[in-house]
């Protein structure tokens, strides 16, 4: 009898690059690694105290965070983003924020069953597409402009009318586009479609200040943040949904059924470092300096590099086209290792994307071994 075989997961995008590695295996200091994200600079120390001294272990916390954590986040917003946001109605909790974006189409299918299409950028973070596909939706790209901002005009008649909901991202990852955030919500409420934007990135905004698609009101609209970038907690995993307040019961009512919980722990080192800007000022700085550095060492390899709107990547043009063999000549020649523009979409396909997370002890590594120095 013929086993039925139903989803099969693809492979990882990350998982991909292993076979990449030995290739700058003979580069004395090894590969500096630039393909994920990963924070690599130590949080405050205030904030390690606050995670090792809360005395919040033993019990249950809860589940769309102790009202000192939506306090702090509200006040946070207020400070930072100019917004004002209920904490008792209007924030949530969340482990982390990739495991929000994956799971909310499945909760939002769960809410309106006659809908079955996930609107997100075509050059983009590629959880929101798997999020699509592990709840059984559609996926469908929306394209972007020569800035990677969202089009919203290019979305379709059929697509609008099947949509769940459209995710947009500033600033962007990969390319560091900043949406008209504005304009997504006016949208969004026009056409009666929630929209969430994915902010986790929006410190690291080089053009202007940090942007929130709450600045346009909370009706219709959800603003996803996460420590995880802005004060190298990724290992903690804690971050927060703020925005429409329906929205917002909604998923923090269907989240405690399923058991998603924030340990206390990581929400009280989430209060430490939401209430210490010192150290993302400082952040801002170092991931700046490191971008500029990287793009110098690409632009004397000939390849055109600009540092972003916002985010911190460089995603260049490959020459000829080819993001997997420049990526394979950077491990070769200098041990950088990268990602494909493909993992981000097939509208990608011919960029490569640096992320500017080693220490400067590493990216002078790189510059030696290309001369720069």
């Amino acid at each position: 009898m013929t086993e039925q075989m139903g989803f099969k997961p693809p492979p990882y995008p990350y998982d991909r690059l292993d076979e990449l590695k030995p290739l700058g295996a003979h580069h004395r200091g090894g590969i500096v690694d630039c393909s994920i994200g990963t924070p690599i600079d130590a949080p405050p120390p205030a904030v390690v105290a606050a995670l090792g001294g809360s005395d919040s272990e033993r019990g249950y916390p809860p589940s769309i965070g102790t009202p000192e954590f939506r306090e702090t986040v509200s006040g946070w917003i207020a400070s930072r983003l100019g917004c004002e946001v209920d904490p008792n109605d209007e924030i949530a909790a969340a482990v982390g924020t990739k495991e929000f974006v994956v799971g909310l189409p499945h909760w939002m299918k769960l809410r309106r069953p006659d809908r079955d299409t996930v609107l997100y950028p075509a050059v983009s973070y590629p959880s929101y597409e798997m999020g699509a596909i592990l709840a059984g939706c559609r996926a469908v790209p929306v394209p972007v402009d020569e800035d990677w901002s969202v089009r919203l005009d290019a979305i379709s008649d059929e697509d609008r009318a099947r949509a769940l909901l459209l995710w947009v991202n500033t600033p962007g990852n990969p390319a560091g586009g900043l949406d008209d955030l504005e304009a997504a919500a006016a949208w969004g409420r026009t056409h009666q479609i929630p929209v969430f934007s994915d902010e986790c990135y929006c410190e690291f905004t080089w053009e202007g200040p940090p942007r929130t698609i709450l600045s346009a009101g909370t009706q219709g609209v959800v603003a996803v943040h996460s420590l995880s970038k802005r004060s190298n907690l990724a290992g903690v995993r804690v971050g927060f949904y703020a925005g429409d307040p329906e929205l917002v019961d909604y998923l923090r009512e269907v989240r405690k059924h399923a058991g998603f919980m924030v340990p206390g722990p990581a929400q009280a080192a989430a209060i430490a470092a939401l209430l210490d800007q010192e150290h993302v000022d400082k952040q801002r700085d170092t991931y700046l300096d490191r971008l500029r550095r990287l793009a110098t060492m690409m632009e004397t390899m000939g390849v055109k590099a600009t540092v972003p709107r916002g985010g911190f990547y460089l995603w260049l043009p490959a020459p000829g086209g080819d993001a997997w063999g420049f990526t394979r000549q950077l491990v070769k020649q200098i041990g950088l290792l990268a990602s494909p523009g493909e993992f981000y979409g097939s509208a990608a396909t011919d960029y490569v994307r640096i992320a500017a997370v080693q220490p400067d002890d590493k990216i002078g590594l790189l510059e030696e071994r290309l001369g720069t120095s």
